[in-house]
C-alpha cells in the first residue's frame, strides 16, 4: 500500500484582494480571510481518490507556518487525511527551508508520495516540489493533470507548453498538482467533526537540525500602477496619428 504526504500552505483567500501595508513592508494579513493553498487542495483530493480507489493506506497532512496553521490541517484532515503534522515557523519562511524541512520529515515518515499544489498563490514561486526532489534524490512530475498509480510505477500526464507529455516515475516520488487534475470537494459536516479528533504532531522548525536563513531580503512591496484611460479614435488615420505621439510606429 501507499503512504502519501501532502504539504498544505495557509495562504490568504484567493477571493480577498491583497492590501499592500502603508510602509511597503509587505501585505497587509491583518483581519483578512486565510484559506487553504487552492493547488494544496487539488493535492489533498487527488490523495484523497487515491485512497477511495485502495491503492494509498495513509494520507499525512503537513503544514509550516503560524499556529493558525494547524486550522489548514484540520480543513484538508476533514476532506480525508488521516494524520497531520504542524512545524510552528513565525515570519516568512523560503521554499528552499520548507523543501529542507519535508525532507527530514521524509526520512522519519518514508512517503511512498509526496503530492503537492505546484505553486502556492501569495508567492507564486513554484519552487519547493522541485527542492524537495533534489534534496530526497526522488524522481519528480511537475503540473500533473493526471495521475496513475501502476504497481511500483507512478504515471503522470503532464501539462506543457506543446500540449501534453505522459511520464513514467517509480516510487518514491514527488509530485506537483496542476488545476486540471480535479475538482476539490468540500468537507461534509460529519467529516469536519471527526477531524477535530484526528491527530496532529507538533514540531518547531529549529527541530530538525537544518539552516533555514533566509536567502534573500524583501526591499520594498506597492501595488502595481493604475492603468490610463484609453483613448477613443473615429478612424483608422486617427488610430495611426496616436500610436505615432506614443511612439509605438
Amino acid at each position: 500500500m501507499t503512504k502519501i504526504i501532502v504539504p498544505v500552505k495557509r495562504v490568504l483567500d484567493y477571493n480577498i484582494k491583497p492590501r499592500v501595508k502603508l510602509d511597503g513592508s509587505g501585505i497587509d494579513l491583518s483581519n483578512v480571510k486565510m484559506s487553504i493553498n487552492p493547488f494544496d487542495e487539488i493535492a489533498v483530493e487527488e490523495a484523497v481518490r487515491l485512497k477511495e480507489k485502495g491503492i494509498a493506506s495513509e494520507i499525512i497532512i503537513v503544514s509550516i507556518g503560524v499556529v493558525q496553521a494547524k486550522d489548514t490541517i484540520r480543513t484538508a484532515l476533514a476532506v480525508g487525511g488521516d494524520r497531520g503534522i504542524f512545524v510552528h515557523h513565525e515570519g516568512d519562511i523560503e521554499p528552499l527551508a520548507v523543501a529542507k524541512i519535508l525532507s527530514a520529515l521524509c526520512q522519519t515518515e518514508k512517503p511512498d508520495i509526496i503530492i503537492m499544489g505546484k505553486q502556492a498563490i501569495d508567492d507564486d514561486y513554484n519552487q519547493t516540489g522541485q527542492m524537495l526532489a533534489a534534496l530526497l534524490s526522488h524522481p519528480q512530475a511537475t503540473f500533473a493533470s493526471k495521475i496513475e498509480i501502476i504497481d511500483n510505477i507512478v504515471r503522470v500526464t503532464r501539462e506543457v507548453d506543446g500540449g501534453l507529455q505522459t511520464i513514467d516515475i517509480e516510487k518514491p516520488a514527488i509530485i506537483t498538482t496542476d488545476l486540471r487534475l480535479n475538482e476539490p470537494r468540500y468537507a461534509s459536516l460529519p467529516n469536519i467533526m471527526k477531524a477535530k479528533s484526528k491527530p496532529i504532531a507538533e514540531f518547531k522548525s529549529t527541530d530538525f537540525n537544518v539552516d533555514i536563513s533566509p536567502r534573500f531580503q524583501l526591499l520594498h512591496v506597492s501595488e502595481p500602477p493604475k492603468r490610463e484611460a484609453g483613448i477613443v479614435v473615429k478612424t483608422v488615420d486617427d488610430f495611426v496619428t496616436e500610436l505615432k505621439k506614443l511612439g509605438a510606429i
